[in-house]
């Protein structure tokens, strides 16, 4: 075991550096010496138990944490009363609904207790990002096989919701790599649910937006971390080029991601990346973290338009994992276009505090800007999705694009999926995820027209969105894409029919909606151009989320040691 430095507190020892910080408070690492009263929380003396808040919590005060939601959510239950779940964060697009009288408030759960290195797992409570994970597995070597993006996706919100990242042609869904989750169900009782115990509540659960029940705690499985991803940028010049490329890399068994983006219908790039140690001599090592680094899917059409033929460069292991968080993959090029700002090296790095993705998150819900853009995610068959590039092309004329192949989860399940089967007739064929983000069409009604037009669209050819974002279909669209009667049994087994719906979750008032595309904060000076902007900049200013940012430990993993913190 690691030595380290004793603190002044009994039973506790702090790290080597104050690097490893989260939320400006220190990392305490616990030794367990007793056997805790939760069943969900075994902790073997071989392992540390290590946590991001402040000393002393443990598998205790997580226990007790525990008991308080579950007690809330016996009340609402017992008044026959819907309430939804207040996490602290989101990353969704959806304007929020929840208000203080009808929450349960789970914001404290964000600590990861254990990392496990003979196992290869980690014990995570659900409001864990997914940057404070990766900093904590990585000391011990260990990264989780999917991880989203955005670092400030938690690991409930990757169970709940649906995540499929770069490394899903392989691994799938976020949920797919999780051992076991504790869950409070509708009635305030306390489950464990995993492949072998309650699987159908497990399976059923990922994807449904915490219609089924409060996740409290994850088990993740982890995978040997590498020092670096070689990443070879392999350039296409057609919609055709790249779908076909994709197919092809993804059979390659030594690659560990996979994505692509089209920056029009005659240029893009598919991305691929193997961990790896060594890294290749006649390759530059590349960061894309700090401000004065290029935004990386600018970094890629510059390389792809100055060669003809594949890049290859060496990103260390969390850069590459969060590659696409300063400009939340290109998003931010639309604040720069908002406030008719030059979008070039030094406003970018001018203004680099607020093109992270949590300021932007905060930005665009404070601003109302959110209901003026098409924020997508559409998992299409591979078959049909060249028309539908074509579609949007014609249509919208939103560029970049985002490729993703997804392994599909098994089915019923109310992550999108597809009908499609292999030639043996029992494995599902994989999905090519598009990510289409922009401004959609000015005028409300337009708007909200182009939207229905793209779920009808979606749904000819055979696809499906992911829910995180506006979702305009009737009651009754909806259901004919996700098993009903499969869904419904599982609320009525576990007692969830008091929670809100999938679809009441995430249905959209087309109404209220048209209104609000036109006056976002009202009709006063603070809802015009550029008041909202200003007014988003000024409360994502307020939420501090730019400190997170800048204080990330995992900006400084990378060369030096091994796992060492020097830059």
């Amino acid at each position: 075991m690691e030595s380290t430095t004793i603190s002044h507190k009994p039973g506790y020892m702090r790290p080597h550096t104050t690097a490893w910080a989260a939320n400006g408070q220190p990392i305490w690492v616990a030794f367990p010496v007793q056997s805790t009263r939760s069943p969900f929380l075994r902790c073997p003396k071989s392992t540390r138990s290590i946590s991001t808040a402040k000393a002393g919590t443990s598998v205790y005060s997580h226990h007790r944490a525990v008991e308080r939601i579950s007690a809330s959510v016996r009340d609402f239950y017992d008044r026959k009363q819907k309430f939804r779940i207040f996490h602290g964060s989101t990353n969704s697009t959806r304007q929020s609904t929840v208000t203080r009288k009808n929450i349960v408030d789970t914001s404290s759960l964000s600590h990861v207790l254990e990392v496990n290195i003979e196992k290869r797992t980690a014990l995570v409570e659900p409001n864990v990002p997914m940057d404070r994970l990766v900093e904590e597995t990585i000391k011990y070597g260990l990264v989780p096989p999917v991880v989203m993006e955005f670092p400030g996706i938690t690991v409930g919100g990757g169970y709940a919701g649906t995540s499929g990242e770069s490394s899903s042609f392989k691994h799938g869904f976020f949920n797919r790599t999780i051992n076991y989750i504790e869950m409070v169900l509708a009635n305030g009782e306390v489950v464990r649910c995993s492949e072998t115990e309650k699987p159908d509540l497990f399976h059923g659960a990922a994807g449904a937006v915490g219609s089924l029940g409060v996740t409290t705690l994850v088990e993740l499985q982890l995978r040997e971390a590498k020092k670096y991803v070689e990443t070879i940028y392999h350039p296409v010049s057609s919609v055709a080029e790249a779908i076909e490329k994709i197919q092809e890399v993804t059979m390659d068994p030594e690659l560990d991601y996979v994505d692509g983006i089209l920056y029009s219908r005659n240029q893009g790039a598919v991305i691929t990346g193997r961990m790896t140690d060594v890294p290749s001599q006649k390759a530059q090592v590349q960061r894309f973290s700090d401000a004065k680094d290029p935004w990386f899917y600018l970094h890629v059409q510059d390389a792809i338009t100055k060669r003809s033929g594949p890049t290859t460069e060496m990103i260390p292991m969390a850069e590459y994992l969060f590659r696409y968080d300063r400009g939340g993959f290109w998003v931010g090029a639309l604040a720069f276009d908002y406030f008719k700002m030059p979008f070039n090296d030094y406003t970018r790095w001018w203004l680099d505090d607020f093109v992270h993705t949590r300021m932007m998150y905060t930005a665009l819900h404070a601003s109302g800007q959110s209901k003026k853009c098409i924020i997508q995610d559409l998992a299409l068959p591979y078959s049909t999705a060249e028309q539908f590039v074509n579609y949007t092309d014609k249509v919208l004329g939103i560029y970049p694009l985002w490729l993703c192949p997804l392994r599909q989860s098994q089915l019923p399940t109310m992550h999108p999926h597809v009908n499609e089967m292999e030639a043996d007739g029992h494995s599902l064929t994989p999905m090519l995820n598009i990510g289409l983000w922009g401004f959609g069409p000015p005028q409300p009604d337009d708007f909200v027209q182009a939207n229905r037009d793209l779920e009808r669209k979606l749904w000819e050819l055979g696809g499906m969105k992911w829910l995180y974002a506006q979702t305009y279909y009737t009651e009754d669209e909806f259901w004919q894409m996700y098993d009903r009667k499969w869904y419904d049994a599982l609320r009525e087994k576990y007692n969830a029919t008091s929670l809100p719906s999938v679809y009441e979750k995430v249905k959209l008032d087309i109404n209220a909606e048209k209104l609000a595309v036109d006056a976002p904060l009202g009709s006063s000076l603070i809802g015009t151009w550029p008041f909202s902007g200003l007014y988003g900049i000024k409360k994502a200013i307020d939420s501090g989320a730019y400190l997170q940012a800048r204080t990330s430990a995992w900006r400084s993993i990378g060369e030096g040691d091994r796992f060492g913190i020097n830059r």
